[in-house]
């Protein structure tokens, strides 16, 4: 296990972390995740500390997933929505955070439509910050998460060959992967319409294809992502129906992938349009997994930002 790697008050992106960083938060995710199998699963790591979550884009999984966490680390909750705040308004983020941190909050965990708010936020404040999505840019714990899984999974990172196949361009999912992949020694594969996948990702380590089969001939893991309809532009493709005839992943195409192939997915699934409902329940889907491993993981930032040194901290039994 790697330990002592991590002193940063905040986790904004994946980008910034080193290997040893990301090998931290893994290694203490595991720990975190026997916590999860205890009778008992609460332990007192963030006991008089209060968190908000501030979710100013809707999410469903991101936001249960951090609660939950908060909540087994025995964290106060403040739950805060754009519908209901004076964002609504027109307050400013920055005075909403700072009013937020006048009542003596710890942690500001922000998911927000504009990329960089949590780098904007992390320059304002002095509460710890944690990314839950910043626009287009980054979804760090999500990229964290997926490597905890595959490391479970396949017991290793470097060298596994990683498709991830769908809207690259719009997606923080993708960035956040293609920096944490990369950086532990992975090959990564991206693939969609050209439109979706232009060939500067290139500059990030990756190789871009645009012939599905191929992208997923040799994949170990084949990471699905959905539309992001709500960032792109109506032209970026034709239709759904063209969009899922050639690149959807279906039983014909799964069919020629290698047999110990897994499957990803982070959510929300559109079912019959990126993949198979099939394919999406099978045994080779990693897609529940993953949203079991996020609690475990989003433990371990918790800890690690509140100044945790790693799972060599962390009682289990």
């Amino acid at each position: 296990m790697t330990f002592m790697a991590w002193n940063r008050p905040h986790l904004l992106d994946i980008e910034s972390l080193t290997p040893e960083e990301i090998l931290t938060v893994l290694d203490t995710a595991l720990a975190f995740k026997a916590v999860g199998a205890r009778a008992i699963k609460k332990v007192p790591a963030l006991r008089g500390k209060t968190v908000v979550n501030l979710f100013v884009e809707p999410s469903t999984r991101t936001r249960i997933s951090f609660e939950l966490a908060e909540q087994r680390l025995s964290a106060d909750i403040i739950n805060f929505t754009t519908e209901a705040s004076s964002l609504k308004k027109g307050e400013t983020l920055k005075d909403t955070a700072r009013n937020l941190e006048a009542l003596n909050a710890d942690f500001i965990v922000i998911r927000h439509s504009a990329s960089g708010a949590p780098h904007f936020l992390a320059r304002s404040i002095g509460a710890h910050v944690i990314n839950a999505g910043d626009g287009a840019h980054e979804h760090p714990t999500k990229a964290l998460l997926d490597l905890f899984t595959i490391r479970e999974r396949k017991g290793r990172i470097a060298g596994l060959n990683v498709t991830i196949l769908g809207d690259i361009l719009y997606s923080r999912v993708a960035r956040s992967d293609i920096w944490a992949l990369t950086k532990l020694g992975a090959k990564v594969t991206l693939c969609g319409p050209s439109t979706l996948v232009p060939r500067v990702f290139e500059e990030m380590g990756c190789r871009v294809t645009h012939n599905v089969e191929e992208a997923i001939r040799d994949a170990d893991i084949i990471n699905l992502l959905r539309i992001q309809h709500e960032r792109q532009r109506k032209t970026m493709f034709p239709g759904i129906n063209e969009y899922t005839q050639l690149y959807g992943l279906n039983q014909d195409r799964l069919a020629r992938t290698k047999p110990d192939a897994l499957i990803m997915h982070p959510g929300p699934v559109n079912r019959g349009v990126e993949i198979d409902s099939r394919i999406a329940d099978c045994d080779r889907s990693l897609i529940l997994e993953q949203v079991t491993n996020g609690l475990a993981v989003r433990m371990a930032v918790l800890f690690l930002v509140n100044g945790g040194k790693g799972p060599q901290e962390i009682t289990v039994g």
